[in-house]
């Protein structure tokens, strides 16, 4: 019942947006009572912190191809896809709006945002010091904004068109560069 709850939060979010979403809306698209939901969470603020915060301990699994252009150009290739899935689509920037205007949501997402990424780009340049192809002394977090910024920004702040494959080859040659000049 609680995973129902869950993917109906989501589907709310998409179809009206945090500000209208209300917790009579997800019960019926979870097919459950109002009480169902107020028994696990006391608003829908505590509804959409609990699924954000749950968002950032699941995080992607760090991809292992044996090279630093591999791992790149696979994490691009995934990241692409999930940012353009129409519920993701819909949902992030919803909650980028409501957290300019609630510190609460605005600390879960970006927990979520940080740490799922965090993760992800850790694995990459870790593997890729290891193999030798990045510095040991490679400026982390720069290498963190280098890696998740650029589909972010395309996918989400400006919204532009899905980047043609040639694209993700262009960012993962590019990105690698950037590293290996760090």
């Amino acid at each position: 019942m609680t995973e129902a709850i869950r993917a109906a939060v989501f589907e709310e979010l998409a179809a009206v947006g945090y500000a209208r979403m209300s917790i009579e809306g997800i019960a019926r698209r979870a097919g459950v009572g109002k009480t169902a939901v107020y028994r696990r969470w006391r608003s829908k603020l505590h509804l959409v912190l609990d699924i954000v915060s749950a968002l950032a301990v699941q995080g992607l699994p760090a991809p292992d191809t044996g090279s630093l252009e591999g791992d790149l150009r696979l994490l691009y290739e995934v990241t692409s896809r999930a940012l353009r899935h129409p519920v993701a689509s819909q949902v992030i920037p919803d909650l980028q709006a409501e957290a300019a205007r609630n510190p609460e949501i605005a600390e879960a997402l970006q927990k979520a945002l940080r740490e799922g990424q965090d993760g992800v780009a850790t694995g990459i340049v870790t593997a890729a010091v290891r193999r030798g192809e990045l510095r040991q002394d490679i400026d982390h977090d720069l290498a963190l904004d280098l890696i998740s910024g650029p589909l972010y920004w395309r996918s989400v702040v400006i919204r532009g068109p899905k980047p043609p494959k040639e694209y993700l080859g262009a960012l993962t040659r590019a990105t690698a560069g950037a590293l290996k000049a760090l």
